[in-house]
């Protein structure tokens, strides 16, 4: 973390992690470098997450942003300040209130059910939710992910505290587009997600393995994970993310995101099918919360049953090379032009930078 003098007015962006992280990486490093604007970052330790495992292994990095952190939160009165979830992993709020109600602009960004997180019993010592609550109150401006987030956020701030959506944003030209939509000997499914959302993957593996066997396929998994797949593990093939690993997308004949119908992931924010839609590959994703949305506008397959995936996968994989086109075509025409950020510009330099 760069501690920031008082004297240097200017946005800080704040969150408990580093760019590895999806969250942080997204909501707000990619609007910084995006729109070139001139901001110092306050990562905490630069990890991709704060398990204590994690942090454990960089213990002294950890204090010493812990230290900076608490002696900065003060000192932020010339700046704008865009905190992401929150600051630090080892807060129940006090922080972030701090850091958003001191700050000249104090705007709060969320882009998970934060309300309805599920904490592990040691994380439940620095609760998620009570974070977001006191953020919520402390905040000039908040901004959440999607439409049901913002419902949330709406019911919990104080009175009149405005509360705007900005989905996650993507720049479909930095994404390498699927260039053949003919069919092949070993049809391949791509998933991309993190450690944390695999287990969404393995509660569908016999619904998508039933239907890669009928087919002859593969699916990629591209992931920091490294857990067991269920039935999906004699036909996948593991993939570590990166930025490069990305390119593989184009590859894939079909993109998926598997969800189950709960409080938590009802708020998610259907960063994977945006970038699935990027790539131009057709996309399979549960209709729950905003995927409802972007998968129709996708012109893709919305499964809600274990049958109903195993349909929707084998339908697509054995349609024809127009028809697989087409949807390709319709999810990449549908991420340009609500999901950009391009489209999102002109909002969020006026809800952040005023």
């Amino acid at each position: 973390m760069v501690p920031v003098s008082i004297e240097s007015p200017g946005l800080i962006t704040v969150a408990a992690y580093g760019r590895g992280a999806a969250s942080a990486r997204v909501r707000l490093h990619d609007w910084v470098d995006h729109l070139q604007i001139p901001a110092v970052s306050w990562e905490y330790a630069g990890t991709r997450d704060a398990a204590p495992r994690t942090l454990g292994r960089r213990l002294p990095a950890a204090v010493r942003a812990e230290v900076r952190l608490r002696r900065d939160a003060c000192r932020v009165d010339n700046s704008t300040v865009l905190l992401s979830r929150a600051a630090s992993p080892f807060s129940n709020g006090g922080l972030e209130s701090r850091l958003l109600s001191t700050a000249r602009r104090g705007v709060y960004d969320f882009d998970d059910s934060l309300a309805h997180y599920p904490d592990s019993a040691l994380r439940r010592a620095w609760s998620r939710r009570r974070v977001w609550q006191r953020s919520l109150a402390s905040a000039d401006q908040v901004i959440a992910g999607n439409a049901t987030l913002a419902e949330e956020a709406r019911a919990a701030a104080p009175a009149g505290t405005p509360v705007t959506v900005v989905p996650s944003c993507i720049e479909p030209s930095s994404y390498r587009p699927k260039s053949s939509y003919e069919g092949r000997e070993t049809p391949r499914v791509v998933w991309l997600g993190s450690p944390a959302t695999e287990a969404f993957l393995v509660a569908v593996a016999r619904s998508l393995r039933a239907c890669l066997d009928r087919v002859g396929g593969r699916i990629t998994v591209i992931s920091a994970g490294e857990g067991p797949l269920g039935a999906l593990a004699p036909v996948a093939d593991r993939v570590t993310w990166s930025a490069d690993a990305l390119s593989l997308l184009a590859d894939a004949d079909v993109g998926i995101m598997p969800l189950p119908d709960t409080p938590f992931t009802r708020g998610k924010c259907a960063y994977k099918l945006l970038q699935y839609g990027a790539t131009a590959l057709p996309v399979v994703a549960s209709p729950v919360g905003v995927n409802r949305d972007v998968v129709t506008g996708c012109g893709g397959w919305a499964p809600a049953t274990d049958t109903e995936w195993d349909d929707a996968l084998t339908e697509v994989l054995t349609a024809p090379e127009y028809l697989r086109a087409s949807a390709g075509r319709a999810a990449l025409a549908h991420v340009q032009e609500n999901y950009s950020f391009a489209s999102w510009e002109p909002t969020w330099r006026k809800l952040v930078l005023g």
